[in-house]
């Protein structure tokens, strides 16, 4: 978890826009509250599998 308005330059590069904002291996990410299942289905997916 970050401060948004201490670390602008993150917001920026992942294109923040709401929260909560999650990003696995920087190249998936979760925007919003999802259930565990959409939540797990993301991490498979940002690793591969």
């Amino acid at each position: 978890m970050i401060d948004a308005g201490e670390f602008s330059f993150l917001v920026n590069k992942y294109d923040v826009q709401g929260v909560p904002h999650t990003v696995i291996n920087e190249n998936e990410s979760i925007v919003g509250a999802q259930p565990e299942i959409d939540f797990a289905k993301a991490i498979l997916k940002a690793i591969g599998k």
